[in-house]
């Protein structure tokens, strides 16, 4: 059986969210694969989803115009932008590697690898005390000697470290998560409460404009989200914990589009800051690990009670379900653990782990949430209703993985930021003139911007303005 085309994959994720098949009619896909280097499809599934958000927001227009508009999207360009952190200068100027110095790989005692997850602070001071070492990647090699690689990442987990083994395909089609994500389809949409239709805004300029999001993520696949939503006019703002770390050099390209603000929600007081703005919104996006917003009062079903017609956005990292739900993961993890590094590697000929050629899991998330979010509220309009949507890392790299693979996807190499100067846009940023990858999904009557830069986080006070 040959393996889908992106139209039949962008065609699948249309019908799972329940949308009107005519609206496919209306969207032009190009160019071929491989962009980046991988055996695996990744231009498929990142010219699908885009243009699934895409289509989506384009459908959401004709709604509230009664227009139709072409939408198009091109492979190279979606592509890339599935990489879209990497082609960043800041004032002229490339911005470096963030990642710190002991995160990666390792083989264990046993034979077997190992990556670790250490950016933040506590996570890298939290692995360095279960090894009893000091922080240099010798140090770490060699306490790691002492390890199993599935023990150490058993004690990791339980000390609320970020660390997995590499499997197989074969033995993550085996472990319990595993079998549990297995189970899931890549994007779930299901209505949480009753409450009675609510009819889209009159028409505006944009296809979102009116429409307001909160933005509760991190990192990149929740934050594309956001920056996804913003890109068609949506009113988003992003809030995160002034005690909380994070990665400047994310924020500068996903928080594109956004207004940021800080609010602390171990205080009532911005609790209670929150609670008056989940009112006034229409869509809630939160990333963090589960159970961390709901236990600070905001479970979807509370929300709900709160907001009635409220779209709640979850990501998580390996799903609600099986032992492995509530387990801290970022996208390097989860490809290691359920197989990609391993299958990459066998590809490439090469020992040790593979990592894809891009967070390609993250990016694939973060357009997958938008689209399902832009779905619920159409449903919302016709239907009525609270509405969940859900994805997972794991879920999204079990969908990647049945795209099929390439036989000669490592013929290419990533292109470098001369090569790819008509898909940047340069603008003013809080931190400095920005050079940054433009939307690959395109719309002929609305064509998608950032009408807000960057800024650090914090700089806006929490409050809508629209």
């Amino acid at each position: 059986m040959a393996d889908p085309t992106p139209r039949q994959i962008l065609a699948a994720l249309w019908h799972l969210a329940g949308l009107p098949e005519e609206a496919l009619e209306h969207v032009v896909l190009t160019g071929t694969e491989p962009v980046l280097p991988s055996s695996f499809r990744v231009g498929a599934a990142a010219q699908a989803a885009i243009a699934a958000a895409a289509l989506a927001a384009a459908e959401v227009w004709r709604r509230r115009t009664g227009r139709p508009q072409g939408v198009s999207v091109d492979m190279r360009h979606a592509t890339l932008e599935f990489h879209s952190e990497h082609y960043l200068l800041l004032d002229g100027k490339p911005l470096g590697d963030s990642w710190d110095s002991i995160a990666g790989t390792y083989r264990c005692g046993d034979g077997r690898y190992v990556r670790l997850h250490t950016n933040f602070p506590h996570h890298r001071a939290g692995v360095l005390h279960l090894l009893g070492c000091e922080g240099s990647r010798d140090a770490v090699a060699k306490a790691l000697e002492a390890w199993r690689a599935e023990d150490f990442e058993q004690a990791a987990a339980e000390a609320g470290m970020c660390v997995t083994a590499m499997r197989s395909f074969a033995e993550w089609d085996a472990h319990a998560q595993g079998q549990a994500t297995a189970l899931l389809p890549a994007l779930r949409i299901e209505k949480i409460g009753e409450a009675p239709p609510m009819p889209l805004p009159p028409a505006a300029a944009r296809p979102l404009q009116g429409l307001r999001v909160l933005d509760l993520t991190r990192v990149i696949a929740g934050p594309v989200c956001g920056r996804t939503l913003a890109a068609h006019g949506a009113e988003v703002l992003h809030i995160t914990g002034p005690h909380l770390p994070s990665f400047p050099h994310l924020i500068l390209d996903v928080n594109r589009g956004k207004r940021a603000t800080h609010l602390d929600l171990r205080q009532e007081a911005d609790r209670a800051t929150l609670r008056d703005l989940v009112t006034g919104t229409d869509v809630f996006v939160q990333g963090y690990r589960p159970g961390a917003i709901s236990g600070h009062g905001f479970a979807p079903a509370g929300l709900a009670a709160l907001r009635p017609g409220i779209v709640c956005t979850s990501l998580s990292a390996y799903g609600e379900v099986g032992p492995w739900a509530n387990r801290r993961g970022f996208d390097s993890l989860v490809q290691t653990a359920s197989g990609f590094n391993h299958a990459e590697a066998r590809a490439a000929g090469v020992e040790g782990p593979k990592p894809l050629p891009c967070q390609a899991l993250d990016h694939a998330s973060g357009y997958l949430l938008a689209f399902g979010t832009l779905a619920a509220l159409l449903r919302r309009a016709e239907e009525g209703g609270s509405w969940l949507v859900r994805v997972s890392l794991a879920g999204t790299g079990r969908w990647l993985r049945g795209l099929g693979r390439l036989s000669e996807g490592f013929a290419v190499r990533a292109p470098a930021m001369e090569d790819i100067a008509h898909l940047l846009e340069d603008s003013d940023s809080g931190f400095g003139r920005l050079t940054a990858m433009r939307h690959a999904g395109q719309l002929a009557a609305t064509p998608p911007h950032w009408d807000l830069p960057s800024v650090p986080l914090g700089r806006h006070p929490a409050a809508w303005v629209g």
